[in-house]
């Protein structure tokens, strides 16, 4: 049996952030009280194991273009990828999320110097806060900081990209740019590039399936979906028929799941009424994708 509190946690959580997302105050603000936050990559230590570790699944030659999507509170892996012999990246994100104080890309140089990957030049030792400026700082990881979504992806050079990864970010793709999103990577990642993607399937009220409880509908209404929760519910199977229909080859390295399911199927929203428990017990992975040839 679910508890009332919980029954009750992922509503109220609803609830307050429909409210709270229709305030007139900047992102910045939400950010500091710990609400709408768009990841953990403003901390360094985190930035370096999640781009090293879609790094190693790929492992690209020397000299490699990278692109990720979704990079959120910061351009740390920007940093990242210049660290790892990088020699330019993308940044795609659907606004302009990233946080730019100098003290977080200065302690980032002092952790790969420390970590035995120093940046060379260290290109922001020695100056002021008041030098470090989002354009020059840019401008010195050669990074393109792109912030308007699939519009973005469609002013990037085709065959362009060595090595495309995301991390907990395919899922809040709008569900109908999810395909154009896809064929918008096979488009710019080269022949021989490859791609690295961690899904995150579970909601984001509270880690269960709560989000599985609406109809396709209500769910996918723009109301819903600008109010700071929006998943895009694409299940396990049905995103792999996806990557495969956009052009890519998947290879799964890691599959995660519930023991049992954390909701009974009839609460679920019709849509979802047929899918198998195995399924619905998938919470995330992890997927390499190839271009086809």
């Amino acid at each position: 049996m679910y508890k009332r509190s919980v029954w009750m946690s992922w509503r109220i959580k609803i609830l307050v952030k429909i409210i709270l997302k229709r305030l007139p105050i900047r992102y910045s603000l939400w950010k500091k009280i710990g609400i709408f936050k768009h990841g953990r990559m403003e901390s360094v230590e985190y930035s370096y194991i999640i781009f090293k570790k879609h790094l190693e699944n790929v492992n690209p030659s020397l000299g490699f273009v990278s692109l990720e999507l979704g990079p959120g509170d910061s351009v740390l892996s920007a940093v990242m990828s210049k660290a790892f012999g990088g020699s330019c990246s993308y940044l795609v994100d659907s606004g302009y999320f990233a946080n730019f104080e100098s003290d977080i890309y200065k302690n980032a140089e002092s952790f790969l110097r420390d970590a035995g990957l120093p940046l060379g030049d260290e290109y922001l030792r020695g100056l002021t806060d008041e030098d470090i400026l989002p354009e020059k700082l840019l401008t010195a990881y050669n990074c393109h900081y792109l912030t308007q979504g699939l519009d973005s992806l469609k002013s990037i050079p085709s065959n362009s990209v060595d090595f495309i990864w995301s991390q907990a970010v395919l899922e809040h793709v709008r569900k109908r740019d999810f395909l154009s999103t896809q064929k918008e990577l096979r488009r710019i990642i080269r022949d021989d590039g490859k791609c690295s993607h961690t899904v995150d399937l579970k909601d984001h009220l509270g880690g269960s399936l709560n989000n599985l409880r609406f109809s396709e509908r209500v769910w996918e209404s723009e109301f819903m979906a600008s109010s700071g929760f929006y998943t895009n519910r694409i299940r396990y199977s049905e995103m792999l028929s996806l990557f495969d229909e956009a052009g890519f080859l998947a290879e799964v390295v890691d599959v995660r799941c519930w023991s049992e399911l954390p909701i009974e199927v009839n609460r679920l929203s019709q849509e979802f009424e047929h899918l198998s428990e195995e399924e619905l017990c998938i919470k995330g992975f992890t997927v390499i994708l190839t271009p086809k040839l």
